[in-house]
């Protein structure tokens, strides 16, 4: 199979995206080089020197020597305790350092050295923190309740920064929820399904919740990867919204799931208020104008999304 010219490079290539991300990329031809902290992932080219996206010398050599046509930018911090006061010092800085400082390294390495090399940057819904309106769209004003929150949010607008005063097609898509089998344990998606499943096969007998009527935006991860792709491909960059629309509560996604394994969920869920640790506002993605300038679309419904990575993991 002949690879074509295009060269993709992949920040992040080991979490949810960037797994999804590598393998749909390869489908498509391209030389693709994978970066990650433990290693680095090839597809058609040849590289095998460990990269800190962190040092700028090592980005900009990546940069000069790879001259990417695209660049995906999915690496984060997630704080993991950004509500104690002993760790978001800590917290504050690794946020900067992943999701906005190590951004600029490649933003300024593109300027300098590889001027037509396009290159997304994963936001968060979470740029939105404490929103008063039922739907975000591109409009809607910033107000971050959280350091990750605060990072994607400076991120974004680093992107839209150099798109401006140095033409470079930089991108952001604000990503709402959005899941597969390669979730961890720690999202209430994966949680839910991963319990059900040992309830199914007899190894547990009880899945635990904080709050079964919080709503969430969930779309289907392999979807978002999609759109980030189509936001490329269009000749004017701009950010947008990546979601569904629809918000579904968490007693939602147990009955789909145990349902859909054939389990009486009354029989097996319960719900404690004293494991959560902050109550978020319900926020709910527009993506009218993504759908208007592409042919995006999602592929599946709620019930669909989760009936799909029940059975990979079945």
């Amino acid at each position: 199979m002949k690879i074509k010219n295009k060269k993709a490079l992949i920040i992040g290539v080991n979490g949810q995206d960037g797994r999804i991300l590598f393998d749909y990329l390869s489908n498509l031809n391209y030389r693709i080089i994978g970066v990650d902290k433990k290693n680095i992932k090839t597809v058609g080219v040849k590289w095998d020197k460990k990269i800190d996206i962190t040092n700028k010398s090592e980005v900009f050599e990546l940069i000069k020597k790879i001259k990417p046509s695209e660049v995906y930018y999915l690496a984060a911090f997630h704080g993991s305790a950004q509500d104690k006061e002993n760790n978001f010092y800590n917290d504050f800085k690794l946020s900067y350092e992943i999701n906005v400082f190590a951004l600029s390294n490649f933003l300024e390495a593109i300027r300098i050295f590889s001027v037509k090399t396009k290159i997304f940057y994963a936001g968060s819904s979470l740029i939105f923190g404490n929103c008063k309106t039922k739907k975000q769209n591109e409009e809607t004003p910033y107000h971050p309740d959280s350091l990750y929150g605060l990072t994607k949010m400076d991120g974004v607008s680093l992107c839209k920064l150099y798109r401006r005063k140095f033409n470079i097609f930089a991108v952001s898509g604000i990503l709402y929820n959005h899941e597969s089998e390669y979730r961890t344990e720690n999202f209430i998606s994966m949680k839910i399904i991963k319990r059900a499943l040992d309830i199914k096969r007899g190894l547990k007998n009880k899945l635990v919740v904080g709050n079964l009527s919080a709503s969430v935006d969930w779309g289907y991860a392999p979807d978002y990867i999609k759109a980030m792709k189509e936001i490329l491909n269009l000749k004017k960059a701009d950010d947008f919204i990546i979601a569904t629309g629809e918000s579904h509560t968490v007693l939602d996604f147990v009955k789909v799931t145990f349902n859909y394994l054939k389990l009486d969920w009354k029989k097996f869920v319960f719900e404690d208020k004293n494991i959560i640790k902050e109550k978020r506002v319900v926020l709910v993605g527009d993506s009218t104008k993504l759908k208007t300038v592409t042919s995006w679309e999602p592929s599946v419904n709620f019930s669909e999304m989760i009936k799909k990575i029940v059975n990979k993991l079945d």
